[in-house]
């Protein structure tokens, strides 16, 4: 059942709500997934280089991981205020905090200047960064599910694209220092180019976003006083649709995990050089922006359920091929593993996640019920790259990378299945009426 919404919705803030919601993600995600290559090119040299090489590796996927168990955390705490007081203020908020905090690493001595300090300021500063992603994902995605009439689907799925294209041009600026400082340079202080850089497009997103206006969802239901804290409105009224929120993106987030920073490491260590990997890290991620807005608007028409079923069916298929092309040496057979892993079938089953994630709760509970289970889900992103780097370490072979990968995708499909499809629903409607039952 829909009810149109009684507050007409302007076309041109709903534009504006989108492009400012793709402008944050691709900054936020640029900083976050800049770290997240750093770690594995970078800092298991600069932070961790009394380590053995491949301990190295392992510590310095640790740290990354710490930013991924600190999303949910902010999306705790920017949910809260963000349902209590509006979407755009927690936005702008989120945008500063992660721009201060990755300008602050590119300015971090190394563990050669102070020791052990180094180390420790660094997981300071990731967790500082995992709060702020925490709290940006759900407010963009609500400022564009929450002004779209229609199309909500492809309309919220430019917040998901903003990753990929983050990953996109933090590799980019990341390979342009390289090249342009060279091996020893680059090690030495090149690094620091592309986190500091962050501070500029702080300015530019914070400016695009000055511009968007509050959603109107949001804005009609701010009439009426929450029954309940929003935190424990999720935990009392939407139980079932949280937990099947983490079932479903867990999966979808170590293969994420796995395409976007794992294979950057293990490819290295098979042979090939760190630019041909960043080279085709950049073509998957390029593939994967126009894949998740492609199948993110194929879920409008079809629904969501079928999209993410396919693509985590197809994912655990692919988590078997993944590392024997990438073990073939050759270079295409890399290209190929990763772009169709990113672009293609990681991209099904993630694209529609961002529409999915706003119709499982109700208006007042929104931003902290979509940033909570989106964001326990993607803790997936962090560990993965941890576990499976342990797991070569131990002696296991690709073999139990893989099941591992799948069995994330088999937990997808399970709780995929629990859900009903929610592609209809009105989100201004009650919560009573927009959030799916129990199966019976």
């Amino acid at each position: 059942m829909t009810h149109p919404h009684p507050q007409p919705r302007s076309r041109s803030q709903l534009r504006r709500a989108v492009l400012s919601s793709y402008l944050g993600s691709v900054i936020e995600y640029y900083d976050f997934l800049l770290y997240a290559t750093a770690s594995a090119v970078v800092f298991n040299k600069v932070f961790f280089a009394d380590l053995d090489p491949l301990v190295g590796t392992v510590a310095s996927f640790g740290t990354l991981a710490t930013g991924y168990f600190a999303r949910p955390l902010g999306g705790v705490l920017f949910g809260h205020f963000g349902d209590r007081i509006g979407r755009k203020r927690m936005l702008v908020l989120s945008m500063t905090a992660m721009g201060v905090g990755s300008t602050l690493i590119g300015l971090l001595p190394t563990s050669a200047q102070i020791g052990a300090w180094a180390p420790v300021l660094l997981v300071v500063l990731r967790v500082l960064q995992g709060v702020a992603v925490g709290g940006e994902w759900g407010g963009a995605v609500l400022m564009s599910a929450e002004h779209a009439t229609s199309r909500r689907g492809l309309w919220a799925s430019f917040t998901n694209a903003g990753a990929p294209s983050g990953m996109v041009l933090s590799t980019l600026v990341l390979a342009v220092s390289a090249s342009a400082t060279g091996e020893q340079a680059f090690l030495a202080w090149g690094w620091r180019i592309p986190f500091l850089l962050s501070i500029v497009l702080l300015a530019v997103g914070l400016f695009v976003r000055a511009r968007v206006t509050e959603t109107p969802v949001f804005a009609e239901a701010a009439r009426s006083e929450p029954a309940a804290p929003p935190l424990l409105d999720v935990l009392r009224n939407h139980p079932r649709n949280l937990l099947l929120s983490i079932g479903v993106g867990f999966g979808a987030f170590i293969a994420q995990g796995t395409l976007t920073t794992f294979v950057i490491s293990y490819a290295v260590q098979a042979g090939f050089p760190r630019q041909t990997v960043l080279n085709a890290l950049t073509v998957s991620s390029v593939a994967a922006i126009l894949g998740i807005i492609g199948f993110s608007a194929l879920s409008d028409r079809f629904g969501r359920r079928p999209l993410v079923l396919a693509g985590a069916v197809a994912m655990a298929v692919w988590a078997f091929l993944l590392f024997p092309l990438i073990d073939s040496g050759s270079t295409f057979l890399l290209v190929v593993a990763v772009v169709v892993g990113q672009g293609v079938v990681h991209a099904c089953m993630y694209g529609p996640l961002a529409a999915l994630y706003t119709e499982l709760f109700s208006t007042r509970a929104r931003y902290t019920g979509a940033s909570l289970g989106y964001q326990i889900a993607g803790i997936g992103a962090g560990i993965g790259p941890v576990v499976f780097a342990s797991v070569l370490a131990g002696g296991a072979g690709t073999l139990t990378v893989s099941v591992i990968i799948a069995a994330g995708c088999v937990l997808t499909v399970a709780c995929i299945l629990a859900l009903r499809e929610t592609a209809t629903i009105d989100l201004g409607d009650s919560a009573e009426t927009a959030v799916p039952a129990a199966r019976t």
